[in-house]
């Protein structure tokens, strides 16, 4: 662990800043505080925590650990997989040391790396931000529908039409609460810290006592699947290591996503140069031990492997072998729960980003997303960020399965399109800190000379995730595969160029005779420290 990084504390640190020195540090890097800095250091990490949400990804994304390589690569690769991404973590929280404001990653590309690539960060990082909401509201949706169907056995879950209404009232839930409340919004993240950690514990301990019986530690470490359809179902040789297994690894890559809420809530955070980055580093750091955990549970309740391979790779399945009806109704409600939590956090991540990015005037009817009401939300934006999100994942209503099994292949797409956004972003701002090398002014929290390796490692993972995010789920969705449907395609390999291309020649067209970057909101740094808390 790099120096300067200590135990978890509960209460919130001020370190000897006297009042108005977060005002006065928003002020030099150009700003007026403008959003309510209501937010503690605890409140900080709270919402990357929860948006990071083990109770959400280890949940809807497991079938694709399972299908792309079963219970060793679970067991295995969480542990590797969270290892890497924690160094992406520890690079970024220098970075909010440095310049917390709410435009974030945007704004460090920015200041780093000049207009241009503060441009293409922030439109990555908004895409990235909106997909995972979309994720996360109908991978919500499909668990509250699921357990419902555990504790009234007469309701029959999976029918595309209800999961899509219960997605679209959970967008409009959480729209409200952001909308109307800044104080309970911080309240509820802050009970969703604790539903967390109390409701994977409970998860954990029902996994532990109530199974007939337990999977072996052989089945859960060294036996391995290949769902994919490709290379007939394989599971040694090359292509299962290169191809297969980056597939199933999209799960801890997409679970642990969204620690830069740290970052985009850091206006509104005390002490923010130290707390919004441990709260970054933090949130992936105790996500990763309890979601292996977790994890490790899910796979010792098996109690017919291939059922579960039978099915999918869905998690509920395990639940419905290892518990009665009413305990798997219950694990299921409390990650339902805890997916609604995330869904809210991820929106006010979403909603943060798009009202900084437009107050510089990068995103088409800025004036709109970057308006303030009288309680200091980004209404606009909100409701802009759950309107995308319906429209994003639409494709969800087409029917897709495989021999009965049902595929959802929208979501895993939409989960890849947040995926690539978010760590495409975030690789910017890495790069061009690793080429300033010891030129970087740090701020108070800091690796020192360990961003040397951290940054390359960070790097190198980006790389990885780029090559497992268009990875298609199934065989059947490769044009050159008997079978192939064009239901079946990974619609991320579609999208991503699409946009990509769209936003190059917008860039080269219009956007460079007038973006420069990150437009100050005060003449002097006086003004902002003078501002209202």
């Amino acid at each position: 662990m790099p120096e300067g990084i200590e135990p978890f504390e509960l209460e919130e640190e001020h370190h000897g800043l006297k009042l108005g020195s977060d005002e006065q540090l928003l002020a030099e890097l150009g700003y007026k505080q403008e959003l309510n800095r209501s937010w503690s250091g605890f409140s900080n990490f709270a919402i990357s925590f929860s948006i990071i949400s083990i109770l959400a990804g280890c949940f809807t994304t497991f079938a694709s650990g399972w299908n792309g390589g079963g219970p060793a690569a679970i067991a295995w690769g969480w542990p590797v997989f969270a290892a890497l991404i924690l160094c992406i973590g520890l690079c970024m929280a220098e970075l909010v040391s440095a310049y917390p404001t709410s435009g974030g990653i945007y704004w460090w590309a920015s200041k780093l790396g000049g207009p241009k690539a503060g441009y293409y960060t922030g439109w990555l990082n908004l895409i990235g931000l909106l997909a995972i909401v979309a994720s996360v509201a109908y991978g919500c949706a499909t668990f509250f529908d699921l357990t419902f169907s555990f504790i009234w056995p007469s309701h029959v879950a999976g029918n595309l039409n209800t999961i899509f209404m219960y997605f679209a009232i959970i967008l409009v839930l959480a729209a409200v609460v952001n909308i109307f409340s800044s104080h309970l919004l911080a309240v509820i993240n802050n009970v969703s810290v604790w539903w967390h950690v109390f409701g994977a514990a409970a998860i954990i301990l029902i996994l532990v006592f109530l199974p007939h019986h337990h999977a072996s530690a052989k089945m859960v470490f060294t036996s391995t699947v290949n769902n994919t359809g490709f290379f007939g179902g394989k599971t040694s040789g090359f292509g299962f290591l290169l191809v297969v297994l980056p597939i199933g690894a999209l799960l801890t890559q997409y679970t642990i996503t969204g620690y830069d809420a740290s970052a985009h809530l850091s206006e509104e955070t005390h002490s923010a140069a130290n707390s919004a980055a441990k709260g970054m580093w933090r949130s992936i750091f105790y996500s990763a031990i309890g979601g292996w955990i977790l994890l490790l549970a899910f796979l010792f309740a098996v109690q017919d492997e291939s059922k579960v391979t039978a099915s999918g790779g869905a998690v509920a399945t395990i639940f419905a072998q290892a518990l009665t009806s009413k305990w798997g109704g219950t694990v299921l409600f409390i990650s339902a729960m805890g997916q609604f939590f995330c869904t809210m956090a991820c929106m006010t991540s979403c909603s943060r980003m798009l009202f900084a990015f437009s107050r510089d005037g990068a995103v088409p009817g800025s004036r709109h997303w970057s308006k303030l009401s009288a309680k200091r939300v980004p209404v606009a934006g909100v409701i802009l960020t759950a309107v995308i999100g319906l429209i994003l994942t639409a494709p969800a209503l087409i029917k897709v399965d495989i021999n009965g099994v049902p595929i959802p292949i929208a979501f895993f797409a939409v989960v890849s399109i947040g995926v690539i956004g978010l760590y495409w972003c975030f690789s910017i701002p890495i790069w061009h800190r690793w080429r300033l090398g010891d030129k970087f002014q740090t701020g108070e929290w800091n690796l020192g000379a360990k961003y040397k390796w951290l940054c390359v490692i960070a790097l190198l993972d980006v790389v990885l995730v780029t090559f497992m995010g268009f990875m298609p789920t199934s065989n059947l969705g490769v044009p050159w595969t008997d079978g192939f449907s064009w239901k079946f395609v990974n619609y991320t390999i579609l999208v991503v160029p699409v946009v990509m291309i769209f936003l190059w020649i917008y860039w080269h067209v219009s956007v460079k005779n007038w973006f420069t970057g990150p437009k100050t909101t005060i003449d002097s740094p006086e003004d902002g420290a003078k501002a209202p808390a």
